[in-house]
């Protein structure tokens, strides 16, 4: 087998696959191109022929996870282990700059515009047995994730489904039925951290009959005078060669997953001072919102012929205002995982584990709360006008966001002296299945 992976309409590189063995090898054109970037940081431009050690890890984190993983695999009779069989499915609007697999459309690149309210509804109600719309005829798209989702484009001012290649402008989230106004609560995170400065991906809400959905527009993608262009990156798990389901530092895999020493020290190695600020406050602002869920998937990198930068956040959303949800954050800060009871010995000592000032550190945890105490107002007004209005719970959301800022900044000057070791009996494996 052969899948060829496309950016627009060049052929970059061939996966091939033969005897049990997966590879990689770049086009040779596309290496002497001008706007050439690498497809992951773990398989640089160059002759090299990339074995399935990195390949399938780098695969797997293109398809979803969890029950739409399971979903998608009835849906197309395939064997969740079959990674290059759901590739060849579903790979052309992927997470990134990539289309992957053949390119046998029935016709050229378009849009299906999704009629009325109605319809959406219906296509919202039918994602977890069909994510992604799988086996629509012209349809062939994949992202990431536990939760029910649907790439999109904004076509004439309608929302519309991209079919034959056609990229998505646009990613739709519903409601989660198990997590009340989900839909506010990750809005309100979005516009908070888009308000104190930190790149974020812009997001609105919507309605559709009797459910609610957020509408994020996508930051890889870019409108220009000749339509949609995509723009390559991916996420941490990815670019430090891991699979999906080491996304949490601490995991059942057998293999500790990503913590911050990794991340930092993967900014440092690639990216600018710029982008380890980025990502320290990105960082600040979600053990400061109770964003438990803030993995290593959760955080990307756009690969670009000008070099590696972080790219915008997205993903936010608190865990703190809902029953039955960890209170563990996805990386331990200076050894201690809950959010309550990180202290300023901990900012520290995550500080100097990620060659960072420890003092400026501290410092860094108080602007940032500060500048959040004084947006939280804002951000909640803005969500409760956008179209699906504040629901029951946006107020509720914003009460223990504000006390949680509240203890990280007042944290941030004490040491405390609670065990670091300190955990809940909540695995990880109900906490993906809680997002």
């Amino acid at each position: 087998m052969q899948l060829p992976v496309h950016y627009e309409d060049r052929q970059i590189a061939t996966i091939a696959a033969d005897a049990g063995e997966v590879r990689l090898i770049y086009q040779p054109d596309w290496l002497g191109d001008a706007d050439r970037f690498p497809i992951s940081l773990t398989m640089p431009l160059g002759e090299a022929r990339y074995e399935q050690d990195l390949v399938l890890p780098w695969l797997m984190n293109l398809l979803p996870e969890g029950e739409p993983l399971r979903a998608m695999t009835r849906a197309l009779g395939a064997s969740p282990e079959d990674v290059l069989g759901l590739i060849m499915e579903t790979g052309g609007d992927l997470a990134g700059a990539l289309s992957i697999g053949p390119s046998n459309h029935d016709g050229p690149p378009g849009y299906r515009t999704v009629p009325d309210a109605a319809a959406l509804e219906r296509i919202i109600s039918d994602l977890p047995a069909r994510p992604f719309l799988v086996g629509e005829d012209g349809v062939s798209m994949s992202l990431a994730g536990a939760q029910d989702k649907l790439p999109v484009a904004l076509h004439d001012n309608r929302l519309a489904i991209p079919v034959n290649g056609a990229p998505s402008t646009h990613i739709l989230k519903p409601d989660n039925p198990r997590l009340v106004d989900s839909v506010q609560n990750e809005a309100l995170c979005m516009v908070l951290a888009n308000r104190i400065g930190l790149p974020t991906a812009h997001v609105t809400t919507g309605k559709a009959g009797e459910r609610s959905y957020l509408l994020v527009t996508r930051y890889d993608r870019l409108d220009n005078e000749s339509g949609t262009r995509r723009i390559h990156q991916e996420d941490f798990c990815q670019a430090l060669g891991r699979a999906p389901a080491a996304k949490y530092e601490f995991n059942r895999t057998g293999r500790r997953g990503p913590g911050l020493t990794d991340m930092f020290a993967l900014v440092r190695e690639h990216m600018t001072a710029r982008d380890i600020n980025r990502l320290l406050d990105a960082v600040i602002f979600n053990i400061a919102t109770g964003n438990v869920d803030s993995h290593a998937k959760n955080y990307s990198i756009l690969l670009q012929p000008e070099g590696p930068s972080l790219a915008p956040l997205y993903d936010l959303m608190s865990g703190l205002a809902w029953d039955g949800i960890t209170q563990n954050h996805a990386q331990a800060i200076g050894g201690q995982r809950r959010g309550r009871h990180v202290y300023g010995r901990h900012w520290q000592r995550t500080a100097e584990a990620c060659g960072l000032a420890a003092k400026a550190t501290v410092r860094r945890v108080g602007d940032v709360t500060k500048r959040l105490l004084r947006e939280l107002p804002a951000a909640r007004e803005e969500v409760a006008t956008m179209p699906a209005g504040p629901g029951f719970m946006l107020d509720t959301f914003a009460r223990a966001i504000e006390e949680r800022i509240r203890e990280v900044r007042l944290h941030a000057h004490e040491e405390g002296d609670i065990a670091d070791d300190q955990l809940d009996d909540v695995s990880a494996d109900a906490r993906d299945s809680a997002y």
